[in-house]
């Protein structure tokens, strides 16, 4: 059984992992291609103490941005509902549909903060009326508001 060398990386490497894991590796990879071109550094006690810091750092930003995801929720939910104005034709028909795109320009006009479209899932939309809509604000908070479609 070979033995295995532990190594921390100095920058992402796709097959291997991001900066800064603490990766095992055969000896001949780390000896002969990761230490020599900088990209990992053996592990010594104080190399571990800056990964154990900066793993610290990392969880606390996490939390950071999920907390921002939760009090833009609290925010969108008490602005209640967001009113998007499309050309519409005989019955009430749009011309065209609604986008994420009109949907993220509705939020920032209304709350002066960037969502990012692709994050919001709009059901199909023909006709006027209202309507849920889904927007992901972080990988663990999502969020509903209300959005009535109406004429010009």
């Amino acid at each position: 059984m070979t033995k295995r060398v532990q190594i921390v990386l100095s920058e992402d490497i796709l097959s291997l992992g991001r900066t800064g894991d603490l990766v095992d590796v055969a000896p001949g990879y780390a000896r002969n291609f990761l230490l020599p071109f900088g990209k990992a550094t053996p592990v010594t006690p104080a190399v571990m103490k800056q990964v154990e810091h900066r793993r610290a750092k990392e969880i606390e930003r996490q939390v950071t941005i999920k907390q921002e995801a939760l009090d833009f929720k609290i925010a969108l939910n008490t602005i209640g509902r967001f009113t998007v104005k499309k050309q519409t034709g005989e019955d009430n028909v749009l011309f065209g549909t609604v986008t994420n795109g009109d949907v993220a320009q509705v939020i920032e006009k209304s709350t002066k903060k960037e969502i990012d479209r692709r994050n919001i899932l709009v059901p199909e939309i023909h006709r006027t009326g209202k309507y849920t809509v889904q927007i992901k604000l972080h990988s663990e908070v999502t969020a509903e508001i209300n959005l009535e479609v109406v004429s010009y």
